[in-house]
């Protein structure tokens, strides 16, 4: 017989059978302590500047912003020669020899709040062992045990920043390990009086809380600014292929209407010509079929890129021969604009009329949601090297309300003019709040001669 073999569920080790979930548990922790706390600890990790966008600093000038910085860094090498000079003073009213020594302790209970500037987790462990250096200097001195007024305020800084600069896990590890060595000092000096580490385990789990809940927020806003700029990001992706896929949708049309009429004239003119000879009448027929099977897949495109919701227009596209009716529905809505025709007016492309009709349809529809009440005007100048278009409205004269629209209808005009290559500018003109949009889009005289 043969014996089948189960797999060993995770966790077990062999010979030992299944580790408990409270083993795996505690592992887990103490591979996290090692992580936070000993896994490159000195590592040189300098605090960056501030940003100076926020509420208060973004009102300032660039000079005091530049300096309004570093404030976090000021803060921090106050609180140290603070603690030092404390320390100093708390020491200092002995004299003699022993008055080197306070200034050295003032130095050394100052220094690990400056290093976590630069070193935060290392810091603290210099702090630690600062404890124990300056308990054993003050002993029986009423000066604290094992915390000095100065280590005091020094431990509570250094833990705090250090929570500040690092994950919650970190400021719970270094809360137990305080608390830890606190008793381990207390036990070690009872006979020197009481002990404050009940203090500082109250004091620090108190500020380390803050500190994480800080932490959190800061790291929570990171978050959710760095997907907004995705999402923005994303949002301006789709909102310019949609705008594209308008364009594609509106110009069918005009495509398709060429295609067809190539379709119609290859087949009617080998019966134009009196017995024509064979390679003529197989030659147009080879242009007729290109362009039906030209046709078939502009339709299979079209079929891809339609929406569900997608309704074929039952008029012919709008060209700016129409533009009268647009005004004066422009009108109806509220909006006085007027029009100015400059240059000797031709027939364009169809696609350049079409474009040409939407520029101005999408920025007189701008017009009319953010500049209320505003006079527009719409200038048409046809050129040489093609034709000019311009829309500029007044400053509003009452609240705009607010508008349905994706807000993306320049994006829209950018793109039917980059379709074109054309060149278009719009922004803001005068100082009461008007706008303009020029556009200026290039045909050729055989485009011109090849429409009419």
């Amino acid at each position: 017989m043969t014996e089948t073999l189960s797999p060993k569920p995770p966790g077990s080790t062999p010979g030992n059978g299944v580790r408990s979930p409270e083993f795996l548990l505690a592992m887990d922790a103490f591979g996290g302590l090692r992580r936070d706390l000993f896994r490159d600890a000195f590592a040189y990790r300098p605090l960056p500047p501030m940003r100076t966008d926020g509420p208060l600093t973004r009102h300032l000038s660039d000079r005091l912003r530049r300096y309004a910085a570093w404030t976090p860094h000021a803060a921090v090498l106050f609180v140290a020669f603070c603690a030092a000079v404390i320390t100093y003073t708390a020491g200092s009213q002995r004299g003699g020899p022993e008055l080197l020594i306070w200034v050295a302790s003032g130095l050394l209970t100052g220094v690990p709040v400056a290093m976590t500037l630069i070193r935060p987790v290392g810091a603290w462990w210099t702090m630690c062992a600062t404890t124990v250096v300056m308990s054993v200097l003050g002993r029986g001195d009423g000066l604290g045990w094992p915390w000095a007024p100065g280590v005091f305020l020094a431990q509570l800084a250094v833990m705090v920043v250090v929570a500040l600069r690092t994950r919650p896990r970190t400021a719970a590890w270094m809360w137990v390990l305080t608390l830890l060595l606190g008793t381990v000092m207390q036990f070690s000096g009872h006979r020197y009086g009481g002990s404050d580490a009940g203090t500082m385990a109250v004091t620090s789990a108190i500020l380390l809380l803050i500190a994480v809940v800080v932490s959190i927020r800061r790291e929570a806003e990171q978050k959710i600014t760095v997907q907004q700029s995705v999402t923005a990001v994303e949002r301006d992706k789709r909102t310019v292929l949609e705008e594209r896929t308008t364009i594609a949708r509106e110009l069918h049309d005009v495509v398709a209407h060429h295609m067809s009429v190539v379709a119609i004239q290859a087949e009617a003119a080998p019966y134009r010509v009196e017995d024509p000879p064979p390679e003529l009448t197989q030659a147009f027929a080879t242009i007729r079929e290109n362009a039906v099977a030209a046709l078939t897949e502009l339709r299979r495109v079209l079929g891809v890129v339609r929406a569900e919701d997608y309704e074929a227009p039952d008029a012919p596209q709008p060209t700016l021969a129409d533009l009268d009716r647009l005004l004066a529905n422009v009108r109806d809505a509220g909006l006085e604009v007027t029009k100015a025709v400059t240059g000797a007016v031709r027939e364009l492309p169809q696609g350049v009329e079409l474009s040409a009709y939407r520029i101005i349809q999408e920025a007189l529809s701008n017009a009319l949601r953010h500049a209320p009440g505003a006079a527009a005007r719409v200038e048409v100048g046809y050129v040489l090297g093609g034709v000019g278009l311009r829309v500029v409205n007044g400053p509003p004269t009452g609240p705009a309300a607010a508008s349905p629209g994706s807000g993306h209808g320049i994006t829209g005009m950018r793109e039917r003019v980059a379709m074109l290559g054309g060149e278009m500018t719009a922004g803001e003109v005068g100082e009461d709040g008007g706008y303009e949009v020029t556009v200026f889009i290039p045909v050729t005289a055989a485009a011109t001669a090849g429409e009419a």
